[in-house]
């Protein structure tokens, strides 16, 4: 669980606050009585999963703490067109202000979170593992990973930081996959894993002689990645065998049909179609004299 209110997402929330909003909203402050009341109405416009109504109450809420939000779903609810999601009640002025950012966020993650749920339930009844990848909006990794979880699927790693992950350019750099490998082996803590990626048999005999954790099969059709698949477990059972490289929701099944533990899908953040959400003023009330 995030704690919304943590200094970090506020942080966040104030800098892309400050993007929008500037030196003030100048049509509302220009249009809008200061002293005026209101009820907004966040509704969806189309069928998903929705994701990002805290970090939206968070929004509101570094606007103005008086605005009252009282979100009507929860994140990870399947919604229909119409649906409302959320009421939020206070300041018009506060309303607006706020208004775009988190509609911004909440369409963003919850587009995220349907396409994921739309990759899990490709891989019912399978025991693969959906994952997702570093291909996520610059600023926004931490709330777009919470998407896919939100969505039914896990998280890879978060960064560069938290694992050893061996790619083509690092094999050439380092002179090959058991160059590479031993060096990553000798620095690292022992509580740490080592993913390499391999795109060959000729590789992945190499992979398997260096002993790494994870060997990601990086775009292999179906049956010779099946073909891999037995040669790992043959070899290494422990080893986690993970497939990437163009996956789709017509590729998925058949690729986890392999016996593959992990799938790695970089379309569930790098190019969705954010979810339709609006807010509407409704039932508007002046403020008492």
């Amino acid at each position: 669980m995030y704690d919304w209110n943590a200094e970090p997402i506020r942080k966040s929330i104030r800098l892309w606050l400050e993007e929008d909003i500037g030196g003030g909203d100048i049509t509302t402050m220009t249009t809008i009585p200061e002293d005026q009341q209101a009820r907004g109405i966040i509704h969806v416009k189309e069928e998903g999963i929705i994701a990002g109504l805290p970090v939206a109450a968070a929004v509101f809420a570094e606007i103005d703490a008086a605005l009252h939000f009282e979100p009507k779903v929860i994140d990870g609810t399947s919604v229909k067109k119409g649906d409302i999601l959320a009421i939020v009640e206070g300041s018009t002025r506060s309303i607006l202000l706020g208004e775009r950012l988190a509609l911004n966020l909440m369409q963003r993650l919850s587009g995220i979170a349907t396409r994921t749920r739309e990759y899990v339930e490709a891989l019912e009844g399978l025991p693969t593992r959906l994952v997702d990848t570093r291909k996520t909006t610059p600023g926004h990794r931490m709330l777009e990973k919470y998407a896919v979880r939100v969505g039914g699927g896990h998280n890879h790693r978060f960064g560069l930081y938290d694992a050893v992950m061996i790619k083509d350019n690092h094999i050439k750099g380092a002179g090959g996959i058991t160059q590479a490998i031993k060096a990553a082996r000798a620095q690292i803590p022992h509580t740490m894993k080592i993913e390499v990626e391999v795109e060959s048999f000729e590789q992945l005999e190499q992979a398997l002689a260096a002993g790494p954790d994870i060997i990601m099969l990086d775009n292999m059709k179906p049956p010779a990645m099946k073909e891999a698949v037995l040669i790992i477990k043959a070899k290494s059972p422990h080893i986690v065998v993970e497939g990437s490289g163009s996956v789709t929701l017509q590729s998925i099944k058949s690729m986890a049909e392999s016996g593959i533990d992990v799938i790695s899908v970089g379309r569930l953040t790098y190019s969705v179609t954010s979810l339709d959400i609006s807010l509407d003023l409704n039932e508007r009330k002046e403020a008492s004299k």
